[in-house]
C-alpha cells in the first residue's frame, strides 16, 4: 500500500532565527520518492538533519529575516518497521509529562478504570474519551493539558491524545505521542494519535475517530506535544502565512482503498503504525 503525503508552509521571518522543521516521515520509512525544499526567492537554504533515538527527522537552519518556503512531499512505499519498547521507553512513558500529566488525572482513571488491563482498558480509555470530548476546532490553546480537555470536554486531535496518554499512563500502561498524517482526515492536516504499549507491541488509538489508523504515517514520536512539533523557532518571531497538507493512499485494490476511510476503520481491530 502506498501513501503519498505533501506539506506546504509559508514562512515570514522577522528577523534572524534557529529554524526547526518536523514534517519528513519517520527514519527508516519504506519510500519510493522522498523531497524536501525550504526555499527563499527560488533557491535553496541548507538545512542539517537531526534524527532523535525514536526516528524522528529534525531538519535545522539559521536564517535570517523574511520570506521562507518548505515544500515536502513523499511516497511511502510500505509499512514501517517500529522498533519494541526498550527498558528506558517503559520507564519515560509511564511518567508524567507536561502535556499529559497522568499524576493529576491518577485519581479519576483509577476510579473509571479501576480493575481493567490490557486490550479491555485501551478500548475503554478510547471510548471513554470519544464519548466525553467533542472535536472543537479553535477552542483550545496550544498552553491546554490533558486536565484542561478533561475539564472543558474539548479539543482537536492533540487533545484527545493527550487525555487517552495521561489516562494510560495512570493506569501504569506505557504511552506516547506520534505525530503523524493521515489519510482521509478531515479537515486535512498535521494528526495526533496516541500510542500504548500493550503485550508486546505498539498499539495506536484515535479517540477523534477521524482517521483510518491503517493508513497513518509516522513522522515524530515523543511524550508528548512538546517533542513532536512541526515547526518551533528560537531567536526572533515568525508569521506563519500559509500550511497546507496533505495524505491520501494510492489505492492498487479495495483493501487499500479503505486504508484511506475513516469509516472503514474497525475500531475494535489492534492496530500498529506501519
Amino acid at each position: 500500500m502506498q501513501r503519498v503525503v505533501t506539506a506546504e508552509l509559508d514562512l515570514d521571518l522577522e528577523g534572524e532565527l534557529d529554524l526547526i522543521l518536523s514534517v519528513a516521515v519517520a527514519a527508516g520509512t519504506p519510500l519510493a520518492h522522498e523531497r524536501l525544499r525550504i526555499l527563499r526567492n527560488g533557491e535553496d537554504l541548507p538545512a542539517v538533519t537531526v534524527t532523535d533515538a525514536v526516528g524522528t527527522r529534525l531538519h535545522r537552519l539559521r536564517v535570517g529575516a523574511g520570506p521562507v518556503q518548505v515544500r515536502y512531499d513523499a511516497r511511502v512505499d510500505g509499512p514501517l518497521a517500529v522498533a519494541p519498547a526498550s527498558d528506558l521507553d517503559t520507564a519515560v512513558y509511564l511518567r508524567p509529562s507536561r502535556y499529559a500529566p497522568s499524576d493529576s488525572v491518577f485519581a479519576q482513571a483509577r476510579r473509571q478504570f479501576g480493575g481493567l488491563r490490557g486490550t479491555d482498558l485501551l478500548a475503554a480509555v478510547e471510548s471513554f474519551v470519544a464519548e466525553t470530548v467533542t472535536y472543537s476546532p479553535g477552542l483550545s490553546l496550544g498552553t491546554d493539558s490533558a486536565v484542561t480537555t478533561l475539564a472543558t470536554g474539548q479539543g482537536v486531535c492533540r487533545d484527545y491524545a493527550h487525555l487517552v496518554i495521561a489516562l494510560l499512563r495512570a493506569m501504569d500502561v506505557p504511552a506516547r505521542y506520534v505525530a503523524c498524517y493521515a489519510p482521509g482526515l478531515v479537515p486535512m492536516d498535521f494528526h495526533a494519535v496516541a500510542e500504548a504499549w500493550i503485550d508486546g507491541r505498539w498499539l495506536v488509538v484515535d479517540a477523534t475517530r477521524l482517521s483510518n489508523r491503517r493508513g497513518l504515517v509516522r513522522i515524530a514520536t515523543g511524550r508528548d506535544a512538546a517533542d513532536c512539533a512541526f515547526l518551533s523557532y528560537y531567536g526572533a518571531n515568525l508569521a506563519l502565512r500559509r500550511l497546507v497538507v496533505d495524505a491520501c493512499v494510492d489505492a492498487d485494490d479495495a483493501v487499500a482503498a479503505a486504508a484511506s476511510d475513516p469509516q472503514q476503520d474497525d475500531r475494535a481491530a489492534l492496530v500498529s503504525i506501519g
